[in-house]
């Protein structure tokens, strides 16, 4: 009797049991919706961006460096970014070495030229010593022949002849003579002066050396906060790098007044940003802190950074607002407006898919689902505008329904419904 009751209840759990199974095994695949929604659509590109100031002044090492070869100043002290400076305030010190053995050189170069003086000038006195002493012979030798001349009145007509001769001769080579001296003594002072004026530039070239020298220690030309000066790459300069002579620019004095960010946009999305566009800026230092800026400028060619895995275009931005908080290096979070659509229909983007050159939507027709063919309008981060295709009040899947076998295809109408 209990053997009859137990065998048919067994029967009955087992039943329970199975459709209890193949139930939990149905409920697994649960299919999610969403509607369309309707209202404002905005296209956005945010990025990160660093503030800097839109102004500033520059503080520069010594110029015309390279008149003498110098073409790299290394920077042995620098004090520290953010130090609050007055005008005339130490900023930097910059090493002399190079300079000083081009000063060396122009020292050695300045006694060449004072012995080459000295030289000029004694030749010189010799060479119209000798000069003089050979036209005080000359006037000798004339006085002479003039007695010679005077003698030979009581001679015959030949012997005073010649006497006249020897007299003229005499006379034209003492002329001779004192127009070679003076040409002479412009030849040697001609000589005297090119070495002299040798030896001037020389010392001027000593003088430039050391006001240079004294320039290899930079204050700053005005008060304000040091920043220091970026590097190609966007490093910093610190002590121990190197400044260039084209340009030795070793910090700058921000002006706060006006202030930018500066971001590099990847180059798929380069091509929405133009300029005037509005951005919303915020601040990773002040959370609740929200401004505006605008597009001012757009690289037109890409550059390769670091942390960067394709080449990016650097944009400015220039902020509305002038605030006491703002400072430069503060990093900044920003989304530049691209488009902006009202009465928008826009769906999520997961429940758009794609085929070759067909973009669809599963959308729910009852019990079942339907293949929905959509003409898509403008796409952000998260949602699409559907501009063919579907209503507000359809039901569209978010992921693919659990059975997509025999599955309707319905193509776009010329009203954009089914």
């Amino acid at each position: 009797m209990k053997k009859r009751i137990f065998l048919p209840a067994a029967l009955v759990v087992l039943i329970l049991a199975l459709w209890l199974f193949n139930k939990s095994e149905a409920t697994s695949f649960i299919d999610l919706y969403t509607s369309p929604r309707v209202g404002s659509f905005e296209v956005d590109v945010t990025t990160t961006g660093e503030l800097r100031a839109k102004n500033s002044v520059e503080i520069k090492g010594p110029q015309g460096t390279r008149d003498f070869r110098v073409n790299n100043m290394l920077i042995q002290r620098l004090i520290s970014e953010g130090s609050i400076v007055k005008k005339g305030d130490f900023v930097a010190e910059l090493d002399r070495s190079e300079i000083m053995g081009k000063l060396q050189d122009a020292q050695l170069d300045v006694q060449s030229a004072e012995s080459q003086v000295i030289q000029a000038q004694l030749d010189t006195t010799l060479t119209l010593s000798q000069a003089r002493d050979n036209l005080i012979n000359l006037r000798f030798a004339l006085e002479e022949r003039q007695i010679e001349v005077d003698q030979s009145k009581y001679e015959s007509p030949a012997v005073q002849r010649q006497a006249e001769i020897e007299l003229d001769r005499a006379r034209r080579q003492l002329t001779q003579e004192t127009k070679n001296y003076q040409t002479k003594v412009k030849q040697s002072q001609a000589q005297l002066r090119e070495v002299e004026t040798e030896l001037q530039k020389k010392r001027n070239e000593i003088v430039k050396i050391r006001e240079l020298m004294a320039k290899f220690t930079v204050y700053a030309p005005d008060q304000g906060m040091i920043i220091y000066r970026r590097n190609w790459d966007g490093s910093k300069i610190t002590e121990g790098e190197q400044i260039s002579a084209w340009s030795p620019v070793v910090a700058e004095l921000p002006d706060f007044t006006v202030m930018e960010s500066v971001t590099y946009v990847n180059e798929v999305d380069i091509q929405k940003i133009e300029l005037g566009q509005l951005v919303e800026v915020g601040l990773d230092a002040v959370p609740d802190k929200k401004l505006t800026g605008v597009v001012t400028d757009v690289a037109n060619i890409g550059e390769q950074r670091k942390n960067y895995d394709s080449k990016v275009f650097e944009v400015i931005i220039e902020i509305n607002e002038s605030d006491s908080l703002l400072r430069p290096a503060m990093t900044t979070s920003n989304r530049i407006k691209i488009a902006s659509v009202e009465n928008a229909l826009a769906v999520p983007l997961e429940t758009i898919h794609a085929d070759d050159s067909l973009t669809y939507v599963y959308k729910k027709d009852g019990l079942n689902a339907i293949l929905q063919e959509v003409d898509l309008g403008l796409v952000n981060e998260n949602e699409a505008i559907i501009i063919k295709g579907i209503r507000e009040n359809d039901e569209l899947y978010l992921s693919l329904p659990s059975d997509t076998s025999g599955i309707d295809r319905i193509r776009i109408t010329p009203d954009g419904v089914k």
